[in-house]
Parts: structure tokens; sequence; C-alpha cells
């Protein structure tokens, strides 16, 4: 396999960022051009819905690399521009503002869109946060702002409603599933976050969803919820998912059933690599295919692909990992926590707000959970596809 004289990236992320500097690193003098559809250059996403909303860090702390230390990468920066349509066969990328763009080996990084609420009017102060211009106006409405529902309790809506609480309004939480953060905790993990925000004043509307959203004038004004229950609402944030950014990729003969497909090297088709929530591949834990959403993974693939461009065949074989801050609680988990799996307190006490717990499935740990635990979660790691009966609790 030759190496490729010049690399495109699309998508100015911390995926992007981290191939050209792995590249770099490994001694490649090619070029390399990174795409961003945003004017800023990358910037950690992690802190918009929880230090940048609250206001804690400036939005200077946020970028990842300084000038100084970009300008060493010697990367072509192509931002404020969007990847409009993709052509393997003239290996070229076309931009929204005209250009064509010619590549040996291009990666997608292009991230997510959020999802709105489909059949709902367009009203002012209903906001999703994706971008740090989301935040920045989001947090700019919520100065004014009592009343603020937020539609859908994942990670980010979780920390979302948490921010909003900690700078004083009055929350309310939906979600369709029975408990917050279900679908990445399960469901009895997913109760102490509903008791933890509870506890904090949050209102919990769970197992429901939205109907309408309802205007005065063209802005928000409230939500309604079945049974005709209406929540009234000075700001309304969208945090019910996120689909990949593929449209552009419309027609190139990839595969593009939730997000791209690719292989165990993340290569979606010759000298085409994926990274970051956008990269769909076969997860050696699962038969199936899945993508991953978090930070730790867009890094973690993007070293992968860096060295696969230079010609080497890497598998990806990740422990996944991620993180969420809500008040003064981390939750951290290691592994997968499996729609069958149970969980069980090994260490700590839930009700003294700092435990570790362990995720089993068919009797194997598939998953260490770190609620403001984070010595005994790293520590917890180890156990991850052991036998469970093998592991002491102190239940």
């Amino acid at each position: 396999m030759s190496i490729p004289d010049d690399v495109l990236v699309a998508g100015a992320s911390v995926g992007g960022l981290t191939v050209a500097e792995a590249l770099r690193r490994k001694g490649y003098t090619g070029r390399i051009r990174i795409v961003g559809e945003e004017p800023h250059l990358p910037y950690d996403r992690p802190p918009l819905s929880k230090e940048v909303l609250t206001g804690t860090w400036p939005v200077d702390r946020i970028y990842l690399r300084g000038q100084d230390r970009l300008a060493e990468l010697g990367v072509d920066w192509v931002l404020g521009v969007r990847a409009e349509r993709l052509d393997p066969h003239a290996r070229t990328v076309k931009t929204d503002d005209g250009r064509v763009l010619p590549y040996g080996a291009l990666v997608i990084a292009t991230g997510l869109v959020p999802r709105r609420l489909p059949g709902q009017p367009n009203l002012a102060g209903v906001h999703t946060l994706r971008s740090l211009d989301d935040t920045l106006n989001l947090k700019r409405e919520l100065q004014d702002a009592h009343r603020v529902v937020v539609v859908g309790a994942g990670v980010l809506g979780c920390e979302i409603a948490a921010a909003a609480r900690t700078l004083g309004k009055a929350v309310t939480l939906v979600d369709p599933e029975s408990t917050p953060m279900a679908r990445q905790l399960g469901v009895e993990l997913g109760r102490h976050v509903a008791a933890m925000h509870e506890a904090h004043g949050v209102r919990l509307h769970t197992g429901t969803t939205v109907t309408r959203l309802l205007g005065t004038d063209g802005r928000i004004s409230a939500i309604a919820l079945p049974g005709n229950q209406i929540v009234e609402a000075d700001v309304v944030v969208l945090a019910a998912g996120s689909i990949p950014a593929t449209r552009w990729l419309d027609g190139s003969g990839l595969d593009l059933d939730d997000g791209v497909g690719c292989d165990a090297s993340l290569r979606a088709a010759p000298d085409v690599y994926a990274v970051g929530d956008v990269a769909r591949w076969p997860a050696p834990w699962t038969d199936t295919a899945l993508r991953l959403e978090t930070r730790t993974n867009a890094t973690e693939q993007a070293l992968v692909v860096a060295d696969n461009i230079l010609g080497a065949d890497r598998l990806y074989r990740p422990i996944p990992y991620f993180w969420s801050d809500q008040y003064d609680t981390k939750i951290q988990v290691h592994g997968v926590i499996t729609p069958h799996a149970r969980t069980r307190v090994v260490e700590g006490d839930p009700r003294e707000g700092r435990f570790l717990a362990l995720a089993e499935d068919g009797g194997v740990v598939t998953a260490a959970i770190g609620w403001n635990n984070p010595r005994g979660v790293r520590t917890a790691r180890r156990l991850l596809g052991h036998e469970t009966n093998l592991i002491t609790t102190t239940d």
C-alpha cells in the first residue's frame, strides 16, 4: 500500500485534529487539509453543556490547541465551509462555496446533526445544542429565562438540565424512557440519576413524549404532553438525540445506514476512512456494527486511522469510555452496559453519593460504573470480561 501524497479531513473536530497530529508525529510530510463547517478552530465539545453554558469557563479555554501549536502542524484550514459532495471515483470533495478539493486519502469526521421534533412550528426560544454558537445563543437566552424545559434525558439533556438548574432556573426534564439516561446506564442506575435531579429541584416527566410546541407571537410559551397537560416554558432545549451528518455523502456509494459503515480498520472504501460520532464499525463485543458518540472514541479512532493511512493494518478494538458531570457528581463508565445487563453495587453506597457498580450480562462483567469514584472505576476496568461469580461484593 502506497502512502498518499495528501490527506483531506472533512470535519474540524477533535477526531479530525487528532488524525492530523498523529500523522505529523509519525513523520508524514504530505499535504493535510481540514474542512470545517464552523468558522472556529477545533474545540472541545463536552464543556459546552456544562462549563461554557454556566459561565464557569471562558470560551477561550475550550480550544484544543493554541495558534502556535496549530501553525506547527502545517495544516491548511478551510473553515466556515461545508463539504457538499463526495466523488470517490474522481477522489474529490466539493464544498458549498464551489471548491473541488482532491485527496489521496479522505477522513470523514463530520459528526452529528441534532434531531428536531417533526411537524412542529419554528419558534424563537427553541434550541438545540451541538456547536459553540448553539451554546452561546442558549446561554444568552437563559439570562432572562425563568422556566426551562429540556426534551430528552440522555447524557446531553441531563447535563443541560443540571446547568440550567445551577443557574437558578425552574427546570423540567422530559423523556420517553422510564428513567433519565436509561439508554446509557440502564434503568437501575437511571433511578439514581432521577433522584439526583429531583433532589436539585428538577421536575421530571419520564415515560412520556412532547406532543406539541406551543407559541405566542412566534415565541415558545409552553409544551404539551399527552392528556393535554401543559408545561409553561420561556426556553425549550431539544436534546432528543442526533443523526449522523452524512447527507453530503448521498450518491457516493458508501454504506450510510446509521453513519458511515466501515470495516474493523475504520476503512469505508479504498482510501476513505471515518472517525468519531459518524463512524459505524463492527465492534468486537457484539454481533452487529455500532457507533459510539463519545470524545474518547473519536480520539482513539483517529489514532488508528492515522496509522492505517501510513500503511498499517490496525483494527479498532477499544474499551468504550464516557463520563458525565452533573451538579457535583461525576459519572464514569468503562465498557458497555448491554440492554439485558444487571447492575450491582460492589463498593460504597448510592445514598452517600459515592459508589462503584458493575454491569453483568451472561455471567460476565461488561462495564464498570463509577459515581464520584474515579479511582475505583479505573481499578475496576481490569474486571471487564471476567466471570462475575469470581468477584466478591459488599452487598
